[in-house]
């Protein structure tokens, strides 16, 4: 069966060629065939893009390892008309830029997130994914000569066909990591904007499959490594050179997602010749599929933002428990599974490193409660959320051992929330909070589904927190004020070629690592 258009989607269903399919919808989309994006999509990706870049700067700033180590790596790889890494005038291997610039932004696993979750269509996946893959649409621009505008619409794309696989296939189900879905956007988009053929990018995305499929060990164990920040960039990496090898006439395997062999049907098998799923891919108006992103309002795993929602609302109305914070005598959390074993696991209790402790329930959540202590935060939401906003050093040398974090760790008991919970993931991220006394008194935050940040959040204002954010990341990172950067990578869509070509030039401060 052949591709199913209407006047907003292109669907591609389970019995056709859809990895083809996909190159075909990236090559319209870049032709001008195909796709009007409504200003809403594109005010958001450029919000992705931007809240991407900062926390990118702030881990080069602070000389955090992956992407320093990547970052030198990719400037012993020197190509005329090549990308330009953050922070950099000099031309370097495409590539070799993505796999530096994409490790940058993730670094902090403080960006985007998605969690797979489309009802309308029926498809409740729920894989994870993040906003970390804007390298590569830039990248490409850079290389190819095209304006910013180019540069956001491959953004669009790229988040487009990631998220959706993401709604209809949970790679975490049988251990693979997420970043499969990202790098397969990533040969897409880097093959129909620099003017592959579809059958180039069916080729491409076959190698993708067939030759690089990462598994969750990366991020497995008690104490994590560099790789589980990297695995994003390291995929993306290898789906690039997929598609220059592709484009240079190497034949990948063909139509993968329905060969019996590849993961697809392997994990999930299929009667005759068909994938496990239809994939519907939007291009005109605004039902798009980063718009139904998450940000993070600063560094922590996204499945704690629940708690920490639940701890602001019950600090702001139960004021009498900053009041003596000795008097706290429990804090139970209760959440929903993937959170209570993602970041509930016990091996989490005690982080050593920052990539654990960013991963860690009671470390996340004791260590804004301890700054609430110290600060004693005044107004609504959004002013609390910008007073406690967790930062790099949040997660330094020092915090990690701060008796005050260590002391309400301690305090912290955490329960899986079982049926009732679970079912309400991935719409929302259920949580709640108790915080008992000394002398008995409970002070109880209710259930949290949408909290600030989340797609389906309401109340909270975005833009005022994501600036505050990026004024944040931006002091950590620019010498002078970071003002003209992040003004520069805001107006990503309405710079000329020469513009996007210069978007790297600035200078990256030097800190202190905190690692």
């Amino acid at each position: 069966m052949s591709a199913i258009s209407t006047d907003t989607t292109v669907t591609l269903p389970r019995d056709s060629n859809q990895a083809l399919g996909i190159g075909r919808f990236a090559c319209d989309w870049f032709a001008g065939t195909l796709g009007t994006p409504d200003e809403s999509v594109k005010h958001r990706t450029t919000q992705f893009f931007v809240d991407s870049v900062l926390c990118g700067l702030s881990a080069l700033a602070l000389q955090t390892n992956a992407p320093t180590v990547l970052r030198d790596e990719a400037h012993d790889y020197p190509r005329d008309g090549g990308a330009s890494c953050f922070g950099s005038a000099a031309h370097v291997c495409p590539e070799k830029a993505i796999v530096a610039n994409a490790s940058a932004v993730r670094e902090w696993d403080s960006n985007g997130t998605n969690f797979g979750y489309n009802p309308t269509l029926g498809n409740t996946a729920g894989e994870f994914g993040h906003n970390d893959f804007y390298a590569v649409p830039l990248a490409a621009a850079q290389v190819a000569g095209l304006d910013g505008a180019a540069a956001l619409r491959g953004m669009m794309l790229l988040d487009e066909i990631r998220g959706r696989l993401a709604e209809v296939f949970s790679l975490k189900t049988y251990k693979i990591d997420h970043v499969v879905h990202g790098a397969i956007a990533s040969a897409a988009t880097w093959g129909a904007m620099l003017g592959a053929t579809p059958e180039h990018i069916e080729s491409a995305i076959g190698m993708v499959v067939a030759h690089y499929i990462p598994w969750r060990a990366i991020r497995a164990g008690k104490q994590l490594s560099d790789s589980k920040g990297a695995s994003a960039a390291i995929s993306t990496e290898v789906a690039v050179l997929s598609m220059q090898r592709s484009m240079r006439g190497f034949i990948g395997p063909k139509d993968i997602f329905r060969n019996p062999e590849a993961i697809w049907r392997q994990f999930e098998p299929t009667n005759g010749d068909a994938s496990p799923f239809d994939l519907v891919l939007s291009h005109t108006g605004d039902d798009f599929a980063v718009m139904g992103m998450h940000f993070k309002l600063g560094l922590y795993e996204h499945q704690s933002a629940g708690a920490l929602q639940g701890l602001i609302d019950l600090l702001r109305n139960n004021p009498d428990v900053l009041a003596d914070p000795s008097s706290i005598a429990s804090i139970k959390i209760v959440a929903y599974e993937p959170a209570f074993g993602i970041i509930g696991d016990p091996a989490k209790r005690d982080p050593k490193t920052r990539q654990s402790a960013d991963h860690s329930m009671v470390y996340i959540v004791s260590t804004m409660l301890r700054k609430a202590i110290e600060q004693t935060p005044e107004g609504g939401n959004d002013d609390w959320w910008k007073s406690l906003m967790l930062m790099p050093i949040d997660y330094g040398r020092e915090a990690i051992v701060n008796e005050c974090t260590r002391a309400l760790m301690n305090l912290i008991e955490f329960e899986h929330g079982g049926a009732a919970y679970d079912e309400k993931y991935p719409d929302g991220i259920p949580t709640s909070m108790i915080i008992t006394l000394v002398d008995g008194r409970r002070f109880d935050s209710g259930l949290v589904m949408y909290p600030s940040g989340h797609a389906r959040n309401t109340t909270a204002d975005l833009e005022g927190i994501l600036s505050h954010k990026a004024n944040l990341m931006g002091d950590l990172s620019i010498s002078g004020g970071a003002d003209d950067v992040i003004a520069n990578f805001s107006s990503i869509g309405s710079l000329d070629a020469a513009g996007v070509a210069a978007l790297m030039h600035f200078t990256i401060a030097t800190r202190d690592s905190v690692d």
